[in-house]
């Protein structure tokens, strides 16, 4: 049976951590950063964890990292 392919944008983009949650960067924050409070950009930078059905995706798109 051959390799499954992974999907090298979503590598990039996502990490699992050791316990198999799957970690994603929050979005909204490349544009109109002149009208958000400094909380609200630094909450921004950190990533979030993904639930239920966005983190099966991902995972099936990354077969080997979990």
């Amino acid at each position: 049976m051959p390799k499954i392919k992974t999907k090298r944008g979503v590598r990039r983009r996502f990490k699992i951590t050791k316990t198999g949650k799957v970690m994603a960067y929050h979005a909204g924050k490349i544009h109109f950063k002149r009208r958000k409070r400094a909380n609200t950009k630094r909450k921004l930078r950190q990533m979030q964890v993904l639930k239920g059905g966005d983190a099966a995706k991902v995972k099936r798109m990354l077969p080997y990292l979990h």
